[in-house]
């Protein structure tokens, strides 16, 4: 297992399978406007995946939806659900989002997964405290795959790598 921390976008991250910070997916997608990873998401790979989202229903805190890529170039994407109906996260639904989004990789046999700050935007949670919580489930998960966190920067010349290693 590796745990790579990257500052920059997440859609430009060599990976199999990426993490959308959803919601309860209880008010319609097209109602919404999608912001942060779900608005880049939409503008760059288009809405084929936030379509078969809503064919899903509603999602409990801390579940995980895997739909395609849309136009991007992953072979997946899994959404999580780590904001309540107030929009807000908390260390649990960060925690049960990461461990739902790492057992669809695997049952899916993907290899690799990047996922943003889940709860850090829209959700209201400081961010240093949800890497931290990620960090930790993740390591406790013990998964085989690897990992990326990325920490969004909007200037290429501001990205930079940190990989924690840990061997199985």
């Amino acid at each position: 297992m590796n745990i790579t921390f990257v500052e920059g976008d997440l859609l430009d991250q060599p990976v199999d399978v990426i993490v959308n910070a959803w919601n309860r997916n209880v008010i319609p997608w097209w109602l919404l406007l999608p912001q942060g990873v779900s608005g880049a998401i939409k503008r760059r790979g288009g809405t084929a995946p936030f379509r078969e989202l809503g064919r899903h229903g509603p999602i409990p805190l801390g579940g995980a939806v895997l739909t395609s890529a849309g136009r991007l170039p992953f072979r997946a994407i899994i959404h999580v659900a780590g904001i309540n109906l107030l929009w807000r996260a908390s260390e649990r639904s960060i925690r049960d989002s990461v461990q739902n989004a790492v057992r669809l990789a695997e049952d899916h046999g993907f290899r690799s997964l990047a996922l943003p700050l889940i709860g850090a935007g829209s959700g209201g949670f400081a961010s240093e405290r949800a890497r931290a919580a990620m960090l930790q489930e993740i390591q406790t998960l013990n998964a085989p795959l690897d990992f990326m966190l990325v920490l969004f920067k909007k200037r290429p010349s501001q990205i930079s790598k940190r990989t924690i290693q840990k061997t199985l």
